[in-house]
């Protein structure tokens, strides 16, 4: 067995930059709230013009413009509705939701047999959907993709969710940072570790898709 095939989730998935640039317009939403006397006007309008200048600086580094478009429709989306509503943690309403939404989604997946995590992997590796052909992959993935329900989703939606109730705007910034990407490290890490536990020594890793017909 080479070192190639044991090689680790967090290198497969790579990258930290979505984590990083999730947190970054909430952070200036909160400081843009409290430099100008808790003006919610002023707070949105800072997270967008963050938002933008990230935008501008990762399709400038090559970056997929998609990826930018969602993330700076998402920021203008919680934009509008924290103006709309006036309260200010309502900023941070739509991560909340959308991590319950991912929660769900996760744990759904694993029910019909379709772990994301497999999915994921299984498209960055080139594999599309062959990696559900190898029972053992498909019963590794699914215990690593509770990991991801448990430890990045339920948790977030857990801290938010009581930060947003109480209308706790700093604590709510602060964990927008916090359970960004050392969550995501910290999960990446947990689950890979999962994974590779449901794995037989003498199964040769996620790179090859074992008990597939041959064509």
């Amino acid at each position: 067995m080479t070192d190639k095939t044991r090689e680790s989730l967090a290198e497969i998935l790579g990258g930290r930059q979505g984590a990083i640039d999730a947190s970054v317009p909430p952070a200036a939403f909160v400081v843009g709230w409290l430099a100008a006397g808790q003006s919610i006007p002023w707070g949105a309008g800072a997270a967008i013009g963050v938002a933008v200048l990230l935008g501008a600086f990762r399709l400038a580094r090559g970056g997929k413009a998609r990826a930018v478009v969602v993330s700076l429709a998402m920021v203008v989306a919680a934009a509008l509705i924290v103006v709309h509503t006036g309260r200010a943690e309502d900023f941070f309403l739509i991560r909340l939701l959308s991590n319950v939404a991912s929660g769900l989604l996760w744990a759904a997946s694993i029910v019909i047999r379709w772990p994301l995590l497999g999915v994921v992997v299984g498209l960055v590796l080139g594999q599309k959907t062959k990696w559900r052909k190898d029972p053992v992959l498909l019963r590794a993935y699914s215990r690593a993709s509770w990991v991801w329900v448990f430890l990045q989703y339920t948790l977030r939606v857990a801290v938010y969710g009581a930060l947003w109730w109480s209308g706790q705007v700093v604590a709510l910034g602060v964990a927008q940072t916090v359970l960004s990407w050392p969550l995501v490290a910290l999960t990446v890490a947990a689950s890979g570790w999962v994974l590779y536990r449901a794995l037989p020594e003498d199964h040769p890793g996620l790179r090859v898709v074992q008990n597939e017909p041959e064509s």
